[in-house]
């Protein structure tokens, strides 16, 4: 189920309650921002987008086409208005993914979609005078089952 890797992390921020009252869409968005409104110029701030940003299958033998686990690398892209906002809303996104991860049981409906585990690296920070707004981008590197 690597190919569906991202749908658990946009589940794991949808479930923080918290998180999703600071967003002004109410929801975090998967690959993109839809802007309903053609004349918008950008979308409110702030935003999460979760991103899935390909994998690499770990092929460990040449006694199959594929190996039995995948390297998926998962991004999240979250905007705000300013550097505290951020700060605190990046702090927020992390610990909802852990949360969400560490609660999670078998049978739980994404329960398969679980990265076995996973490395988390953040970006530097910066800002876009023309939204205006400061972004950073979380990135984590899953180990899945294929």
């Amino acid at each position: 189920m690597s190919l569906l890797t991202d749908i658990i992390f946009v589940k794991a921020l949808q479930a923080d309650r918290e998180l999703i009252a600071q967003l002004p869409a109410g929801d975090v968005y998967n690959t993109t921002i839809a802007l309903p409104d053609e004349e918008a110029d950008n979308a409110p701030i702030p935003y999460v987008i979760v991103m899935y940003d390909g994998l690499t299958n770990d092929q460990s033998t040449k006694d199959s086409y594929e190996g039995e686990s995948d390297s998926v690398n998962i991004s999240i892209e979250i905007a705000a208005k300013t550097r505290q906002q951020l700060g605190e809303l990046t702090q927020r996104v992390r610990r909802a993914v852990v949360e969400y991860f560490e609660s999670i049981t078998s049978e739980d409906e994404y329960a398969d979609l679980l990265p076995e585990d996973y490395q988390f690296t953040a970006s530097q920070v910066n800002y876009d005078p023309k939204k205006p707004c400061y972004w950073q981008i979380l990135s984590y590197q899953c180990d899945t089952a294929v």
